[in-house]
């Protein structure tokens, strides 16, 4: 059986220091630290180096605390940031975000083998005719280490960090040494050359603050994930920014403005304190290929995650692990061989022109990830939803807010097309894989987040008071059995067109004591009759001791607040015993205030051309009968459909008054419709079928009797035995043509 994402196996034990500090503050100082940081304050200038940093740090803190909010709320397991983003938002966006968040992590990977490269030939410039052969080496022994497992790249990063950190000790020396305040005074503001603006130096830069997600991708190797995830999170990210500052501080006051543009990375080598320049070389390089590590362990787990949940098929080869400790290996050489071709592909750009394009490219995906993520939490909070509960104590709907509109604006300001672009490709699997419309054992926020809008709304909505220009079709269709009566609930559907609410009830006669279960699996059949159907219904079984009086009961209490049932749709009856009650219900409705539709049965006839068939005797009935007709043609399966208004008069005399008054009615109600006006004294049941026999639906108005029950079902029954299937209207007045 394999492992699901919630249930599979825990393979490593880590700590907070071991699993989340090490990687991410390994990942921040990384290539960036020593090949671009001095690039950007050369460019930018002190003053605005700084306010990139703070920017990104900004983003990345606001990141950080709703990550430590979703995770202190929920276990977390495999799979890190799209783990905590799919259990909040649901598959549709977890999937989407889960495959962008593996793309950034998978391109990561050759963005830190190529600065390890440029490091390696910047040192020793005779390789540099060798740089693709080296960074492809380069991809296949840092292969080779994580397919053993990451147990021993854990244990390599202990080494890096040390020479990391006596790395950061030599070249922050030498700047101390060298700081000079009008070398820091002409440094301080931007002097920007060729295409490089703000923007473009933030996308560059911004790369070095992504190795939160270092930590966070370890979730499923946690022992204690809520907690180690956040702890360790916000050391990596104060440790890393106050590097960062202190390095931007000091190169800036240490070095020309030419030099630090032209070669930043050679400043820090020869200006290394005591000369220890082996230090520095020795730090890039094990920062480099630490950060690759880290990339190369975290894609592959977030695409293991993503495929135990089953919703891109095309994926599910990837779930399985290896190994005693579930190891990812499956994902692992997807995520290598995506490598090799970025590598191949970044090989005809000169010098740093490749790192930079595919660091902007990896910021994109960042961005994409860390605004979802905050989306997610802010989702989970602002739902007010009762299993959010939190022990991160500083974390706030606001923060969460505030961080995904940054990310956005941000992602725009940097590039508004690769913006549009990311944004495109996300709602595009978004909607793939919920049409997909796998089924996975998880829960999610979005349920809370529409749960708390419906409420809200729905208590503003009692303020309003109902008009004429506000109706919209809220049906309670009695139905019976369903399945029995598809017609019924076709007609209702498609007349409300998805401008409001269709519910339908069946009522059983019994004792519930005793058909608890019989009435469980009526309501779990109708459930799926309408989803096999594609209905847009709600449906309800109620168990009554008296079949009438349970009608009753439904007609005054079927409601959700102030949305009431408005119309009532019933069938017509089928057994004569069943008239005398269907006419005393049309009376209680009438009484309710409600109005009713009786649909009389003979199947539904789509066949071109449609035609709906409207037979008018005045405004009492007529305008519903006409919004209905309208609404119906709204359906796609009723596109086209052509309506016809027909009246009957008396004489010659009063036609043209007719035609007139009933053209001006449609054209007020903006309805497209043909007006017939029939010269004619003969008996309507001989009328009709000579106008209507063919038409796809007729609607007519009809009056709920006070008293003689059968003679009205005998007329209505009579009149329409030669017609399609017929929808009998008695209107309550509300639905007014010319709101």
């Amino acid at each position: 059986m394999p492992h699901n994402a919630d249930t599979g196996s825990r393979g490593h034990q880590f700590g907070t220091f071991a699993g989340v500090f090490t990687p991410s503050i390994l990942t921040i100082l990384g290539v960036i630290m020593f090949l671009r940081a001095g690039f950007v304050v050369g460019q930018a200038g002190i003053r605005d180096a700084l306010l990139i940093l703070l920017i990104a740090e900004c983003i990345s803190v606001l990141t950080a605390t709703s990550m430590a909010g979703i995770s202190t709320n929920t276990p977390v397991k495999g799979g890190g940031a799209y783990y905590l983003i799919s259990r909040v938002l649901g598959p549709g966006f977890g999937g989407s975000i889960g495959l962008a968040l593996f793309m950034a992590q998978a391109l990561s990977v050759p963005f830190y083998i190529l600065g390890f490269t440029e490091s390696l030939v910047q040192t020793f410039p005779l390789l540099r005719e060798y740089f693709v052969w080296i960074a492809m080496l380069t991809a296949v022994v840092l292969f080779v280490i994580n397919y053993i497992g990451a147990g021993w790249a854990i244990k390599i990063q202990y080494l890096v960090m040390t020479l990391l950190g006596l790395s950061i000790i030599a070249f922050m020396g030498g700047a101390v040494w060298m700081f000079r305040t009008e070398t820091f005074a002409a440094n301080w503001v931007p002097e920007y050359t060729g295409h490089y603006n703000f923007w473009v130096l933030f996308a560059i830069y911004f790369p070095a603050v992504t190795g939160i997600m270092a930590g966070v991708n370890m979730s499923g190797d946690l022992k204690d994930p809520a907690r180690s995830l956040a702890r360790g999170t916000f050391a990596a990210i104060i440790v890393g920014g106050l590097i960062y500052l202190l390095e931007m501080l000091l190169c800036g006051g240490a070095f020309s403005r030419a030099a630090l543009v032209d070669r930043p990375y050679e400043l820090l080598v020869r200006n290394a304190l005591f000369g220890a320049g082996f230090l520095v070389v020795g730090g890039v390089f094990a920062a480099t290929l630490s950060s690759a590590v880290g990339s190369f362990m975290g894609a592959p787990r977030v695409l293991q995650a993503l495929s135990r949940d089953k919703m891109i098929g095309v994926l599910s080869p990837f779930a399985k692990g290896g190994g005693a400790n579930d190891e990812p290996r499956r994902a692992l050489i997807l995520t290598w061989c995506l490598t090799l071709l970025v590598l191949a592909a970044a090989s005809g750009k000169a010098g740093m022109n490749a790192f930079d394009f595919v660091a902007s490219v990896v910021t994109m995906f960042f961005l994409s990830t860390y605004g979802m993520v905050n989306l997610a939490a802010f989702v989970e909070s602002f739902s007010s939803n009762p299993s959010f509960r939190p022990r991160f104590r500083f974390f706030h709907w606001s923060t969460a807010l505030l961080g995904a509109l940054a990310c956005l604006a941000v992602m725009f300001l940097i590039d508004a097309r690769a913006a549009v672009m990311a944004l495109v490709v996300v709602v595009l699997l978004y909607v793939y894989i919920s049409r997909r419309a796998y089924k996975v054992g998880f829960g999610d926020a979005r349920r809370g987040f529409v749960f708390s809008l419906v409420t809200r709304n729905l208590w503003r909505l009692r303020a309003f008071s109902v008009h004429p220009k506000n109706w919209r079709p809220t049906f309670l269709v009695l139905s019976g059995n369903p399945e029995t009566r598809l017609t019924l609930l076709h007609f209702a559907v498609w007349m409300e067109a998805r401008r409001g609410i269709v519910s339908m009830a069946e009522l059983m006669q019994g004792n519930l004591e005793e058909m608890t279960d019989t009435r469980n699996e009526a309501r779990e059949r109708a459930e799926r009759f309408v989803h096999e159907h594609g209905l847009s219904v709600y449906p309800e079984v109620v168990v009554t001791r008296d079949f009438d009086e349970g009608i009753r009961v439904m007609l005054q209490t079927h409601s959700i607040g102030p949305i009431k049932p408005n119309t009532i749709v019933m069938g017509w009856p089928r057994e004569a015993a069943r008239v005398r009650p269907f006419v005393q219900h049309l009376r209680d409705i009438r009484r309710l205030g409600l109005s009713a539709l009786c649909v009389i049965d003979k199947g539904v006839q789509l066949q071109f051309p449609r035609r709906v068939d409207i037979w008018w005797r005045g405004r009492e009935n007529g305008s519903l009968m006409l919004i209905l007709s309208h609404l119906l043609t709204q359906s796609w399966e009723w596109s086209r459909t052509h309506i016809r208004i027909l009246r009957v008069v008396a004489d010659e005399a009063g036609r043209e008054p007719a035609h007139r008054a009933l053209t001006a009615l449609a054209e007020a109600a903006r309805i497209d419709a043909e007006v017939v006006v029939i010269v004619s004294k003969d008996p309507v049941k001989e009328v009709m079928p000579n106008y209507s026999r063919n038409a796809s639906v007729v609607f007519m108005g009809f009056s709920i009797p006070d008293e003689g029950a059968a003679n009205f079902y005998a007329f209505c029954t009579e009149v329409t035995e030669s017609l399609p299937t017929t929808i009998l209207v008695n209107s309550n007045g509300q639905a007014d043509l010319q709101a």
